[in-house]
């Protein structure tokens, strides 16, 4: 029996955190281990625990969920974190994938989706919850002028790499992506480091920014 998956929640609203505990420890294969309710807290609980992963609230006090994200992504890498918020600003979006942040869901999602975002992480994916990716993008290219040419990096992509590279700027798993397009999830990861190679990106907040400023991606 594989053991579970172990989360400690950031989140200093009280209703909020026992919904999310209670959620999380009704699936056979998550368990809460630990809550905390600032950032301070979760930097010190996850040096105590080492859980697998934080579902971190951004507004708290006593240190936000950005910089405890940028702390504890620093001091333990194979710590994922989830950001699960009310903010679907690209301001926040951007700041918590550069953070360190594995994935970035609004709390009006769908229980199910923080639930499949926990099991996705889990297995070494990213999640961004689609609606926002595709309202940032949408908000960027009627606010900014589209002016930067699509570059010669782009060109040299593969059919199949830019079908990969489109899915991915939209917030989709590697699994989301294997799935649609037929192939393994290992074929996905092998397309995404060609193209982070090729296009010169480091993560996907850069890959998410590249779609948007050169108009590779439509609203």
């Amino acid at each position: 029996m594989m053991k579970p998956i172990r989360v400690l929640l950031a989140e200093d609203h009280t209703i909020v955190r026992e919904g999310l505990r209670l959620l999380l420890n009704s699936q056979p294969d998550i368990t809460v281990m630990a809550e905390v309710n600032n950032g301070r807290q979760a930097v010190a609980a996850v040096r105590k625990h080492h859980p697998d992963i934080v579902i971190m609230d951004l507004t708290m006090p006593d240190m936000d969920g950005l910089e405890a994200t940028r702390i504890i992504h620093a001091e333990h890498p194979d710590v994922a974190i989830i950001i699960l918020t009310m903010h679907e600003s690209d301001e926040y979006f951007f700041r918590a994938l550069d953070a360190g942040a594995a994935g970035y869901i609004v709390k009006k999602a769908a229980t199910n989706d923080l639930v499949a975002g926990v099991r996705a992480v889990a297995r070494g994916d990213s999640v961004l919850y689609p609606s926002v990716a595709k309202k940032l993008i949408r908000d960027y290219l009627t606010t900014h002028e589209r002016d930067v040419p699509k570059d010669e990096g782009y060109t040299i992509l593969s059919d199949r790499e830019r079908e990969v590279f489109f899915l991915l700027a939209q917030g989709l798993t590697n699994q989301l992506i294997a799935d649609r397009l037929v192939i393994s999830p290992s074929t996905v990861q092998t397309h995404r480091s060609r193209i982070m190679e090729k296009l010169a990106l480091q993560s996907r907040a850069d890959l998410v920014r590249y779609a948007i400023r050169h108009g590779l991606i439509e609203p």
